[in-house]
């Protein structure tokens, strides 16, 4: 009886049946890892503080409070919804959300919408969305640059290897360990050096030249803080979303009230292309909860009738910033602009650049 209860409800006319069965697959198959994620991000983060007494910033400077309030509140306040032309072409639409794309990123104020907009360009990997990636690189702010590199490791374009490399210099050791990992995902041994540091620990604790390479590692990266602070980032899985990335996106959304169970089911049942699941996904961009909606128009993506367009592209008129810079890269992508491509690994053997 009990694997009866458990069947298929696709005969049953309801929808909340419908969904509550694919959330039960969700949390089967790996519901758990998120609250693992969230449980890794917080208790590194504990560390972080009780290492040496206070909070550290990414320098290792005690800092009591975001050095930017920006960061925890940026696309949480509510916006009268923008204008969109019914008569607009497919070429004004397009034009319009590249141009919320440009001007988020180029938001010298505001370092959070920048690290938003570069989450909605990881989505596109296209040779204008790749310049609009190397250019931030050489933001001045830690976080944006940081952003810049998990952005570059998204798209999987091997032609942000550049950029990427040029940040393993970075005065900043949180900038310096993403563009490592970033790297050694994609199968570039260039920062091999640097998170051979990171293991040595306290072993090393001053700045040296590691391993007869031309990087020099900076002794924040053996501080017990700095790492545990590095360990709280990929606790969170170091992935940059609509919300930023690691902790802070943690804290947007919490604070925002987003519900993470919702968006990691939608993130699951998106892998499987169906016409109940496109129509759940559609119906899912009007729903009232802003991280539900930014989830659903990313897992759209890959669909390019012009109904899931015209869907995705109504939201570039949302009240929330996170949703419409989402939204814009996602109408894009179903009208054709290419997306990240499975890359293949380099094999452990291959030589350093």
């Amino acid at each position: 009886m009990a694997r009866n209860a458990e069947a298929h409800p696709m005969k049953s006319a309801s929808r909340d049946g419908w969904l509550q069965w694919h959330l039960l697959k969700w949390k089967r198959r790996g519901g758990l890892l998120l609250l693992l994620g969230v449980a890794c991000m917080l208790s590194g983060a504990g560390y972080a503080q009780d290492a040496s007494g206070k909070d550290l910033g990414a320098s290792g400077r005690s800092q009591s409070a975001p050095a930017n309030a920006d960061r925890a509140v940026a696309g949480d306040e509510e916006q009268p919804p923008a204008a969109l032309p019914a008569t607009a072409t497919a070429e004004d639409r397009s034009r319009t959300a590249w141009k919320l794309l440009t001007d988020a990123l180029g938001d010298a104020k505001h370092p959070q919408t920048r690290i938003q907009a570069l989450a909605a360009l990881s989505l596109m990997s296209s040779p204008r969305s790749e310049k609009m990636i190397a250019d931030a690189t050489t933001d001045a702010d830690l976080d944006v640059r940081t952003a810049a590199a998990l952005a570059a490791g998204q798209t999987k374009d091997r032609n942000l290897t550049t950029p990427l490399r040029n940040l393993l210099d970075d005065k900043e050791p949180q900038v310096v360990f993403t563009a490592a990992l970033t790297l050694w995902k994609m199968g570039d041994k260039s920062g091999e050096d640097i998170l051979m540091a990171v293991v040595d620990g306290e072993r090393s604790a001053s700045a040296t030249m590691v391993h007869g390479t031309e990087h020099k590692i900076n002794k924040d990266l053996h501080n017990p803080a700095m790492l545990a602070r590095l360990g709280a980032m990929q606790g969170a899985s170091m992935l940059l979303g609509p919300f930023g990335f690691g902790i802070t996106a943690f804290e947007f959304i919490h604070q925002s009230g987003g519900d993470l169970a919702r968006v990691s089911a939608i993130e699951q049942i998106s892998q499987e292309r169906t016409e109940p699941i496109h129509k759940e996904l559609v119906a899912a961009l009007g729903d009232k909860d802003l991280t539900v909606r930014a989830a659903a128009a990313k897992a759209l993506v890959d669909y390019h009738d012009k109904a899931t367009s015209m869907a995705v592209y109504a939201l570039l008129a949302d009240p929330k910033q996170p949703v419409r810079l989402t939204a814009a890269a996602a109408y894009l992508r179903t009208t054709g602009t290419p997306g990240p491509s499975v890359i293949a690994l380099a094999q452990p053997g291959n030589a350093k650049h």
